[in-house]
């Protein structure tokens, strides 16, 4: 019996505490879960699971026996993506997450001509605006927006966002132009979904409470709102900019802009980041950043 026969079982087993499971993730049956954790134990004439029909978990020498497993198998991650990172075209699959509107609008067409350029590349696009957790998920990338919560993994800023309160030219003729936060109280705020705006006011980051006759959870429904003089929004600026442009929206309060936020490229924290996610990186900087 070869040292490696039922290793990978085995670590995916402890880490699923289901064999059930294990197999779901491998893609073969619980039979041969099974049978190849039994003969991995009798091999090393150690009990390395404690089974019950509620679930499974390790036993004291499976949990040091799981810790040089799992080193082992990281190690040879690492190593095939050293050898992804001498190959000059990238290859393979990658799987990233990224907000839904901001997805669709500006990373999923990049990620289409990234593919493109490199024919050898499959993606798998997760658009969601839940913040998925990308070891459990098995992502190789995410797009976050704004503030990031601390954790384990690395980020890079590939682009930034700026805050926009504007309104239609015919709303700020019947209802007036407000010039301080003060005056925010006296308009009709469409929201989405919160119910406060962000403003900088004396180099302090303020938070305003806002009210209106609308409420919704899409930035495009907001816009549409504004554009036919219903109330004054604030969102980020890929939403507001064309119509800033052609005149069909104005924007108000800008002394009172906060500050641009990042747009993060974030990746789980591995010692050798492979080309294909270290290219694709690069490329949504350079178009991101015309």
């Amino acid at each position: 019996m070869s040292i490696w026969e039922g290793v990978s079982e085995f670590v995916t087993v402890a880490e699923q505490a289901s064999f059930t499971q294990a197999a779901n993730k491998l893609d073969i049956s619980v039979a041969q879960v099974s049978r190849q954790v039994s003969q991995l134990e009798q091999r090393l004439s150690t009990k390395l699971l404690y089974r019950t029909t509620r679930k499974v978990s390790l036993t004291a020498e499976g949990e040091i026996y799981y810790q040089h497993c799992r080193q082992v198998l990281n190690g040879l991650k690492d190593a095939e993506r050293a050898l992804g990172n001498l190959k000059d075209s990238p290859q393979g699959s990658i799987k990233l997450t990224a907000p839904v509107m901001y997805g669709e609008t500006f990373i999923q067409p990049i990620i289409h001509d990234f593919m493109l350029q490199h024919p050898a590349i499959d993606v798998v696009s997760d658009l969601t605006n839940q913040q998925m957790d990308l070891i459990e998920g098995g992502y190789d990338l995410a797009i976050r927006l704004g503030k990031l919560k601390d954790s384990s993994l690395m980020a890079k800023p590939i682009s930034q966002r700026h805050y926009r309160v504007c309104a239609s030219p015919q709303y700020l003729t019947h209802h007036g132009t407000p010039h301080s936060l003060t005056e925010i109280s006296q308009h009709n705020c469409l929201m989405g979904q919160h119910s406060y705006w962000r403003f900088e006011d004396n180099q302090k980051e303020r938070t305003i409470k806002v009210s209106g006759n609308l409420s919704c959870n899409s930035g495009y429904g907001l816009v549409d709102a504004a554009l036919k003089g219903i109330g004054i929004v604030q969102l980020p600026n890929y939403y507001v900019d064309p119509y800033l442009q052609s005149g069909q929206l104005v924007e108000v309060l800008t002394q009172y802009k906060i500050k641009p936020e990042t747009i993060w490229a974030v990746y789980p924290n591995n010692r050798h980041l492979s080309a294909k996610i270290r290219q694709l990186v690069e490329f949504l900087i350079e178009r991101l950043n015309p």
